[in-house]
This record gives C-alpha cells, sequence and structure tokens, in this order.
C-alpha cells in the first residue's frame, strides 16, 4: 500500500506525512505544521518540467557557440568558446584542467538534461521499466547539476583578476550568460520535476 492510496500526503517543505483532508470547495489543503500548501504530486510537474528543459536545451547552444571569455593582449583580441578552451589547456600541457572543464561545462549539464527528457518520456509512457534505476538517476542529476557552475566560477575570478588595462584584460563573453541559465533552467526543471510520478506508473500498470 501507497501513502496515496491510505489517503496520506507529504509536505513538500517539511516532509511532514499528513492525513490528506478534504477542504471546503475553492479552498486549498495546508501543512499543519509549517502551513505549505499541500498536494499529492507537484502541480503540473511534467508541464513545467517540460518547458523548462526546452528553454535549457535552447540556451545550451549559443553557451557552447558563442564565446565565453574576450581576451585582450597587447592590443591583440581572442574570443574563446568552452570547447576552445578545453583545446586550448589539452595543447599546452594541461589535460587535468581540461577534463575539468570538459566535464562540469559541456558533458554534465547535456547529460542532465538528456536524463531528464529521458525521465519525463518515460513517465508519460507509463514505463514500468527499473523504476530504482530511474530514481537513482533523478537523485544523481539533481545532485550534480549545481556543479556546472564551475566554469562561471572560473570566467569571474578571470574577470576580476586580469585588469592590465592595454597590457592584458579578460572580459565575460556572451556565452557565460547564455551558460549560467543553462545551469539554472535545468536545476529548476529537476526540482520541479515529480520522482514519484515514476512509481505511480507502476501502480497503474500493476492494477
Amino acid at each position: 500500500m501507497s501513502a496515496k492510496q491510505l489517503g496520506l500526503v507529504g509536505c513538500h517543505e517539511c516532509r511532514l506525512l499528513s492525513r490528506q483532508r478534504r477542504p471546503e470547495s475553492g479552498q486549498e489543503a495546508y501543512c499543519p505544521r509549517c502551513g505549505a500548501t499541500l498536494h499529492l504530486r507537484k502541480p503540473n510537474s511534467i508541464k513545467r518540467t517540460w518547458a523548462l528543459l526546452i528553454a535549457a536545451f535552447i540556451f545550451y547552444i549559443p553557451a557552447n557557440v558563442l564565446p565565453i571569455t574576450i581576451t585582450t593582449s597587447l592590443g591583440s583580441t581572442q574570443s574563446d568558446t568552452i570547447m576552445s578552451g578545453v583545446i586550448y589547456f589539452l595543447l599546452h600541457g594541461s589535460p587535468e584542467i581540461a577534463l575539468v572543464i570538459f566535464t562540469a561545462s559541456i558533458f554534465i549539464p547535456i547529460c542532465k538534461l538528456v536524463v531528464m527528457a529521458y525521465l519525463l518520456v518515460s513517465v508519460q509512457l507509463k514505463s514500468s521499466w527499473r523504476p530504482h534505476d530511474r530514481t537513482q538517476l533523478y537523485r544523481i542529476v539533481e545532485g550534480i547539476g549545481r556543479w556546472s557552475m564551475v566554469d562561471i566560477y572560473v570566467v569571474t575570478i578571470l574577470v576580476a583578476l586580469v585588469k592590465l588595462g592595454v597590457f592584458a584584460d579578460i572580459e565575460a563573453g556572451p556565452a557565460a550568460l547564455y551558460f549560467a541559465s543553462v545551469v539554472v533552467i535545468s536545476m529548476f526543471a529537476a526540482q520541479s520535476f515529480d520522482p514519484r510520478l515514476i512509481w505511480d506508473a507502476m501502480e497503474e500498470n500493476h492494477e
């Protein structure tokens, strides 16, 4: 028996498990401990997650195509994308830094978006395939998403430190804004997704 079948609902804020009350017409139920609005499942979870995910996919393209840093040194200007920065560190004997940037700024963001899209499709198709593994996937995606901000931190530090006028100067490129948007939007997408929908499909198929 699930909590939903027993008429129990968990608070999204304080996690208190309460017996579901039937509020008067037009009114919402509230958590008796923290006062948050109670829902059996996050309202419009699939629609909101899809909307945020599509926006993140759109922003991911200019984040990797446009320059993320613009470097001026002795009058010459050079623009670098995330990938060109990875190649630069590889060619100049810093494979560890290249690996960190590639993993945090390219691999993790696209993997997070693909995994979230897969979870949404599996829920909409009411798939009962390996719900434990899909739940673990969601937890991993939700946990590691914030580490994609490493590239933005590096750019911020470089912009703050390298201010030598005509001799050397580093500015954040337009890709920095798009990349930060991808990270933030994908984090909101992960939070708007309700993993309990994975198990709802299991119960419906079982019935």
